[in-house]
């Protein structure tokens, strides 16, 4: 198993605060690995600097793709997406007025540009793309059971569809990484259960890397082959689910008490 995604010495200062502080990690290829740790700990500004939405103030992300080993610090997040690193957010960020389709499609169009004259001129070349595009975007929604909502509004789906949605625009990028922020946040044990399923169909059917932030821990632990837990922007502890619950340090940081 290879190392896809790799942090040396990951540090974030905001002032005189430092909101991560030397975090090193390592992400192999097809692997489903979950960050946590109690709120304030730094697992979204972890996901920020991994995606290139804030600049680390030092350390080293690298990124091994098909082109070779990159290094992603300070990467603008267009760019570090267009390599393949894909992302959901906590607050759910759809086109809430555009369809369901439209949404996916618009993740997807990156992967498939046009030269300026067939796109100026509509040559047949650009609606042969066009087609495949909508084809491939029906294709992937009937896997996460939203064809039969291609035209509705993003804004009138229920709260727990439009989380998958979200997913699923991510997934339309075609990445290499998926990382995925709280995303069973808000929901019900139902909608949780549902999620929980989506994921590992994720897992066996596109087999890419996931990076899962999440404060459900019963999800975590029967999703996470690996774990990292931070604490004050901190690592704290490393290991699979089972050590992890078992790990002295981490119960006392969530609960504040000895374990």
């Amino acid at each position: 198993m290879s190392t896809i995604l790799k942090v040396d010495d990951l540090v974030k200062n905001f002032g005189g605060l430092a909101a991560v502080s030397n975090v090193s990690m390592a992400l192999n290829d097809d692997e489903l690995v979950a960050l946590i740790g109690p709120n304030g700990a730094g697992k979204t500004t972890v996901f920020n600097l991994l995606t290139g939405v804030i600049v680390p103030s030092s350390g080293a992300i690298t990124f091994n793709g098909p082109n070779g080993t990159v290094p992603i610090n300070g990467m603008k997040p267009y760019k570090v997406a267009n390599l393949g690193l894909a992302r959901t957010f906590q607050n759910i960020r759809l086109f809430k007025n555009l369809s369901v389709i439209d949404n996916v499609l618009i993740a997807m169009t990156s992967h498939y540009k046009e030269g300026f004259i067939q796109s100026v001129f509509r040559l047949p070349k650009y609606y042969k793309t066009e087609a495949r595009i909508r084809e491939e975007a029906i294709d992937l929604l009937k896997i996460f059971d939203l064809q039969d909502d291609i035209n509705v509004l993003a804004k009138n789906l229920s709260y727990g569809i439009q989380r998958r949605l979200e997913i699923v625009r991510g997934l339309a990028m075609k990445p290499k990484i998926l990382f995925l922020d709280e995303p069973a946040a808000g929901m019900n044990p139902e909608e949780t259960a549902d999620l929980t399923r989506l994921i590992r169909k994720i897992q066996r059917e596109f087999h890419i890397t996931v990076l899962l932030i999440e404060h459900d821990m019963s999800l975590v632990m029967n999703l996470a082959e690996r774990i990292y837990v931070l604490d004050h922007g901190s690592l704290l502890a490393e290991g699979t689910p089972d050590e992890i619950q078992q790990n002295d340090a981490v119960i006392k940081a969530y609960l504040g008490e000895e374990a």
